[in-house]
């Protein structure tokens, strides 16, 4: 009696539409966010008219990195746990950029101790 349609062709989604259509902007990387964010105010320039973001691209958090379609889902999103959470991260020290994980991976510069004799 129960069971599936035999005829029906559609698949279940595995990931949802909202994580698709994230990924569809591109995300800078932790390391990109803290210098951004270290950048005095003098250096840092009004946000450009883009059409093919969110809210012409002038209603963004530099610490989250995304764009919002108008102030109050801005302001809204400034008091959710996520971006507090992130504004808390970005206050501490440093994240670790590619140079520290070449490094730890003993990609980095050779050390062959300091040379004896030179000829």
């Amino acid at each position: 009696m129960g069971g599936k349609c035999p005829h029906r062709k559609v698949k279940k989604r595995r990931l949802s539409h909202k994580t698709d259509r994230r990924s569809k902007f591109l995300v800078k990387g932790d390391d990109a966010v803290y210098e951004e964010l270290q950048k005095p105010d003098e250096e840092k320039k009004p946000l450009p008219l883009d059409q093919d973001l969110p809210g012409m691209g002038q209603f963004y958090c530099l610490h989250c990195d995304r764009y919002f379609s108008n102030v109050s889902v801005r302001d809204e999103h400034f008091k959710t746990k996520r971006h507090k959470k992130r504004v808390k991260q970005m206050m501490g020290p440093a994240p670790h950029t590619q140079l520290d994980a070449d490094l730890a991976a003993g990609m980095g510069m050779p050390d062959n101790g300091p040379k004896l004799m030179s000829m």
